[in-house]
């Protein structure tokens, strides 16, 4: 049988570990919550009225898809918001057209270059559809619009943010996660592939949609 003092000096060490192991969950709830304070006051401080934006069709729909399906509403331009906080319009570059595997498809989506480590934040509000790691996206976020008419899809994600989960109602400006090189990305670019799609409110996440430039959208630009 172990002496009392034996005894005591086990009890303390299991207290300790458990304190310490305690503030270390606490730690990073508290950070979150920090950094989900700052990009509120980012948000406020990019509040500013604008006009509403004209947008060409020609700017937002994809090769062979019709005008119909991948035109922005005026509303939707408004609402939106750069995704990676501390980016500004005029860091944005336009990659939609851009060639991939080989020149066999083209990309379709924006790559928003920025430092590991940097919030993704929602860039509308919307419902979290799935969250899902693949081999070219890593991990990713699939976040359907409220009218259930357009999915926001996210990728190459260091990390998802604390608590995030399917089915869950987020804001616009709502930390996701934070900028990485999961997936097929460089290691030496990290970026977020940023993707806009148009589907139907019955269809699946997964399932065929026509994409839309996220460039004009997000730049109030009518064209490049």
């Amino acid at each position: 049988m172990a002496s009392p003092f034996v005894e005591k000096a086990q009890v303390a060490v299991i207290t300790a570990t458990l304190v310490s192991a305690g503030w270390i969950i606490a730690g990073a709830f508290i950070m979150d919550a920090r950094e989900s304070d700052r990009i509120e006051r980012t948000i406020e401080a990019r509040e500013t009225p604008q006009p509403e934006a004209t947008i060409a069709p020609e700017a937002v729909r994809a090769p062979g898809h019709s005008i119909e399906a991948s035109m922005a509403p005026g509303a939707e331009v408004a609402q939106l918001m750069i995704p990676v906080l501390d980016v500004s319009a005029s860091d944005l570059r336009d990659t939609f057209a851009d060639e991939r595997g080989g020149g066999s498809r083209l990309h379709e989506a924006m790559d928003i270059m920025a430092p590991a480590g940097t919030s993704v934040v929602a860039a509308a509000p919307g419902t979290i559809e799935r969250l899902f790691l693949s081999d070219a996206g890593g991990k990713t976020v699939y976040v359907r619009s409220e009218d259930r008419k357009t999915i926001y899809y996210y990728a190459h994600l260091a990390e998802y943010a604390p608590g995030l989960n399917e089915g869950q109602v987020v804001r616009r400006g709502q930390r996701l996660g934070s900028v990485g090189s999961s997936g097929n990305a460089s290691p030496d670019a990290p970026h977020l592939h940023f993707e806009v799609m148009r589907t139907t409110p019955a269809a699946e996440w997964w399932e065929p949609a026509t994409s839309v430039n996220p460039y004009p959208l997000l730049t109030r630009r009518a064209g490049r």
